[in-house]
């Protein structure tokens, strides 16, 4: 009963099939039966590549920036705005087509399809709250629930159930695991009887209960065995809160290994498949990068080497996901006993964990053009190839600054490293320590495949002008 956004999202993918395939063939004909300068015709291949492209772009996009999430119950500027997006990006895709399969589309109908999708889906989209209210009021049978328990925990939990009743939850009442201390009603928005819990199997003879919720503490949940053992024989479903560690923000899922369920926290992003998607996106950038700036490396190498002595390469032990340690890369922008120099310089140091100076004396003539410009970090691109690094993540970080964090701080060692980050695009080197570490729990938290492309391409004009770096 309570999986309706999976639904909601699969009913709003199938509308946006069917919605871009009408805009699709609404644009076709409006640019054919127009007069204009170059006549456009797509053959019935031509066609059905185009079309099938778009369908794939629109979902793609969607999935992406998380719409479908957001629209059971998004404003309506939230919805308007992802509409767009979603349009732009899949017209450029098209676009992208077009030049990759040597393909001549009318630019006119790229803009008149584009434009229609958006009006189509946002009309839609707009309206879908209401239409859908209205389909779950005429057409869904009611679900009637009842809540194991009469603390606080249940109360609430029987609130949220109330909340629901567009969606044709009913609450049936309360069953006491505690029956001489528990009253005889609980008052909410209505009022509902509490039955003592050895009551349960008449309940279930004498009235429709789809679902049970135990809302208890975990140290009734042991007592209660023989009451999931009459449920699992009856087949009813039961379902257990475990808000048990209210301070806990992780997300909870169900995992299993082998025959034994498995029930875990994750303060860290887990989706495997964008996780996937974002290690694919790291490797097919990152090697696209080292290939076409291996002529511009192999000379700023040739630079420092005449300029300085040392290697033109830097290597330093750092940090990875969940503290692995890796060989760190970078173009060497400082004078080669730097390491050596730091102790003596220690007295300049503008971080209370990490070590920073601003205008750091170290830094030879060619490192401070290559520092302000963040050129001395594409070696690591090799680490975001490796697996190392991500093209998005926390900065790693030595061992030595590990050892002397807080223990919240320790929970930015929960995300691939990258090569740039929130903090990056927001003040870059002025930002302090402790707001730096805010800010890498901000992005863990809020990890998105389309936060990472917003911070990506809100690096680039940081990078070119070399702002916020010392």
């Amino acid at each position: 009963m309570f999986s309706r956004p999976r639904k909601a999202r699969v009913l709003f993918g199938i509308s946006d099939i069917l919605l871009v395939s009408l805009a699709f063939a609404l644009a076709y004909r409006t640019r054919s039966i127009l007069h204009l300068e170059h006549v456009f015709f797509l053959t019935p291949e031509q066609m059905a590549l185009v079309l099938g492209s778009a369908l794939l772009a629109w979902i793609a996009i969607a999935w992406w920036l998380e719409i479908y999430e957001k629209l059971d119950s998004g404003h309506p500027r939230v919805i308007l705005r992802d509409a767009a997006k979603q349009c732009v990006y899949g017209a450029l895709c098209l676009v992208v087509l077009e030049y990759v399969l040597r393909l001549e589309l009318s630019r006119f109908f790229v803009l008149l399809f584009a434009a229609l999708a958006w009006i189509l889906l946002l009309t839609f989209r707009l309206t879908a709250g209401r239409v859908s209210g209205a389909l779950r009021r005429g057409f869904t049978r009611p679900h009637y629930l009842m809540v194991v328990g009469t603390g606080d925990r249940a109360r609430q939990l029987a609130k949220a159930l109330e909340d629901s009743v567009e969606y044709g939850v009913r609450l049936r009442g309360f069953l006491s695991e505690r029956p001489a201390t528990a009253p005889a009603e609980i008052a909410l928005g209505a009022k509902y009887p509490v039955y003592p819990i050895h009551e349960l199997p008449a309940l279930l003879r004498e009235h429709v209960i789809d679902e049970i919720v135990f809302a208890v503490g975990s140290e009734s949940l042991a007592g209660l065995e023989e009451v999931f053992l009459l449920c699992d024989e009856e087949g009813v479903r039961t379902r257990i809160a475990v808000d048990f560690f209210p301070h806990v923000n992780s997300t909870i899922s169900l995992d299993r290994l082998g025959p034994t369920p498995l029930l875990t926290f994750s303060a860290a992003p887990d989706d495997e498949i964008r996780l996937l998607a974002k290690r694919i996106t790291d490797m097919t950038i990152a090697g696209a990068a080292l290939i076409a700036l291996s002529p511009l490396m192999a000379a700023i190498a040739i630079l420092i080497r005449l300029t300085s002595r040392g290697p033109a390469i830097f290597s330093q032990v750092r940090c990875g996901l969940n503290g692995r340690q890796f060989v760190f890369y970078k173009f060497r922008s400082m004078v080669e006993n730097a390491e050596e120099l730091k102790p003596a310089l220690a007295h300049l140091n503008t971080r209370e964990t990490a070590f920073k100076i601003p205008g750091d004396p170290r830094q030879t003539g060619v490192g401070h053009y290559l520092r302000k410009f963040s050129i001395d970090e594409w070696p690591q691109l090799w680490n975001v190839l490796r697996g190392d690094m991500s093209l998005v993540g926390p900065r790693p970080a030595v061992p030595s600054e590990v050892e002397r964090y807080k223990r919240w701080q320790r929970r930015r060692l929960r995300m691939r490293p990258g090569l740039t980050c929130l903090w990056a695009v927001c003040g870059r080197d002025q930002v302090d320590f402790e707001t730096w570490m805010k800010m890498d729990m901000q992005y863990i938290d809020n990890w998105s495949l389309a936060l990472d492309w917003n911070i990506l391409l809100r690096t680039i004009p940081r990078v070119l002008t070399g702002h916020g770096a010392n």
